[in-house]
Order: C-alpha cells, then sequence, then structure tokens
C-alpha cells in the first residue's frame, strides 16, 4: 500500500521517548523527533526547532476542541462532522 503523503518526522512528547517506542518508529521510515529524558545516560540529537513545533500542534488541538459541537461529535455523518472541523479551524485561523 503506497503512502500518499510521505511524513519523515515523528513529533512526539517525553511520554513516548522510550527506546521501543524511537526503534518501532524508525522500523516504520519515520525520524524520531522526542527530547530524551534527563536520566539518560547516552542522549540523542533531535530537531530543537521541529520539537517546538509540536506544542504549537497541541494549542491547536485544544482551540478545535473548544467547540461542544467537534468533542461531542454531535454529527454522526463523517462528511458533515469534518465539514464543522473545517468551520472550526477557519474560525481559529481568524481568531487568531
Amino acid at each position: 500500500m503506497k503512502r500518499l503523503l510521505e511524513a519523515v518526522y515523528l513529533i512526539r512528547g517525553r511520554a513516548y521517548e522510550g527506546d521501543r517506542t524511537r526503534a518501532k518508529g524508525v522500523e516504520l521510515g519515520y525520524m524520531p523527533v522526542v527530547h530524551p529524558n534527563v536520566n539518560r545516560k547516552v542522549p540523542w540529537a533531535y530537531d530543537k526547532e521541529l520539537y517546538r513545533k509540536r506544542n504549537e500542534i497541541e494549542r491547536f488541538f485544544l482551540r478545535l476542541k473548544r467547540f461542544r459541537r467537534v468533542f461531542t461529535r454531535y454529527n454522526k455523518l463523517d462528511l458533515v462532522f469534518s465539514g464543522f472541523i473545517y468551520f472550526a479551524m477557519v474560525v481559529n485561523a481568524v481568531i487568531v
């Protein structure tokens, strides 16, 4: 099965920085971007700028969840639900 969009990086929080989860990401063809815990004996290098972008994505999803119709999913049809998510994204873009 061919992917439509080739993602290169897998940005995750510190909770997912374990050896097994990093190895699984590499096995799937992604480059993990995660800050190593401070108690690591051999910390690894990571893209700090890209890791900071993770916060922007998390804040964006929090703003989307402010719309009650999104987090409770009143609309059962996928087409209507995705349309309302697009609407909420536009409203968030105008507000910010």
